[in-house]
């Protein structure tokens, strides 16, 4: 009897261990199911996530004004998942407002984390203005970097400053302004002229003179400081001799081209900009002088040369005459296709 009573039970205990692995294995794939679910549905990152664009949280957002704005960009999900995350963690009064930038796509705990710290992932961004760049120019390589740049405001404020920002290598947030990057570049500006002090205090031009000269001989002068000061010395020449300057990089500034592009309408124009027609200097500089442009226009080299070209190789050639000139432009110019 007993042992009849004893196989029972090894039987229904054999049954209910084999039911017991089923219920086991399917509470595993149910709970799995579920996670994967949750996964997709809360915690993983959108597809859409904005990788390398900025995400602003103004100042005084609330939890779930900033769950909202955070599903709204593609950097969540799920908003409502952020703020019970949020919420359980004890950090429902921890929102750091500000800007944000992420490198890649992060999933919603490290979202979570980055802005209950403040972690806001902006890192400076490396922008190369060179020199003679016009201030058109300037806007068209900061607008392509910084998100927070406006164009059109830049370009009305830094006209004005035209060859006073200075050409550099810069290193700006993300998120720099516009104002932000014409006080910064005002500022090296001045601190690179800081040093030129006394020369400029003793020479007989103006700064805007020397400014305005230094942006010609940045473009005229082939990017060598002998031609640089060359050059100087003959347009500080032909001021005073009350001839017009005739220089042909002041057309790339207005109208964009080149020596060899030019034609004789352009050579006419009434523009107060034609130094053809127009005696003396243009009434701005014509884009942002390097610090060797500048100290060129301060110490030029003395010669009797009053005409200078450059053919299409960089090279220039000076001359005392005008039938000199004509006779090297001919060799040097006309001849060279």
């Amino acid at each position: 009897m007993f042992a009849l009573l004893d196989g029972a039970q090894k039987r229904l205990t054999e049954h209910w261990q084999q039911g017991a692995n089923r219920r086991t294995i399917i509470i595993i794939l149910v709970a799995g199911a579920m996670s994967l679910y949750s996964y997709a549905t809360f915690i993983e990152p959108p597809g859409a996530f904005p990788v390398g664009k900025l995400v602003s949280i103004p100042e005084g957002t609330t939890l779930q004004e900033s769950a909202e704005i955070l599903e709204e960009h593609h950097v969540i999900r799920s908003a409502l998942a952020f703020r019970v995350l949020v919420t359980l963690t004890g950090h429902e009064h921890d929102v750091h407002a500000g800007d944000y930038m992420f490198k890649e796509p992060r999933p919603l705990f490290t979202v979570a984390r980055a802005i209950v710290v403040g972690q806001f992932g902006l890192e400076p961004v490396r922008i190369r203005i060179h020199e003679g760049a016009t201030t058109m120019e300037m806007s068209e390589i900061f607008a392509a970097r910084l998100e927070r740049f406006n164009s059109d405001s830049f370009v009305a404020q830094a006209k004005q400053m035209e060859g006073f920002l200075f050409p550099d290598t810069y290193y700006f947030l993300p998120n720099a302004t516009e104002d932000v990057v014409i006080k910064t570049m005002r500022q090296n500006f001045d601190d690179q002229l800081a040093v030129l002090e006394p020369r400029l205090a003793s020479s007989t031009h103006s700064l805007d003179e020397i400014i305005i000269m230094a942006s010609i001989l940045e473009r005229e002068g082939n990017g060598r400081d002998d031609d640089r000061r060359h050059i100087a010395g003959i347009l500080w020449n032909r001021i005073e001799q009350g001839m017009p300057l005739q220089v042909d990089a002041v057309f790339l500034y207005t109208i964009g081209r080149s020596t060899f592009s030019l034609t004789k309408a352009d050579l006419a124009s009434d523009s107060p900009y034609n130094t053809y027609r127009v005696k003396g200097l243009p009434p701005t500089p014509i884009g942002s002088p390097s610090l060797d442009s500048i100290e060129a226009a301060l110490d030029p080299i003395p010669s009797k040369n009053i005409f200078y070209l450059a053919d299409r190789y960089g090279n220039t050639y000076y001359s005392r005459t005008y039938a000199e000139h004509m006779r090297k432009k001919a060799q040097y110019v006309d001849t060279v296709r």
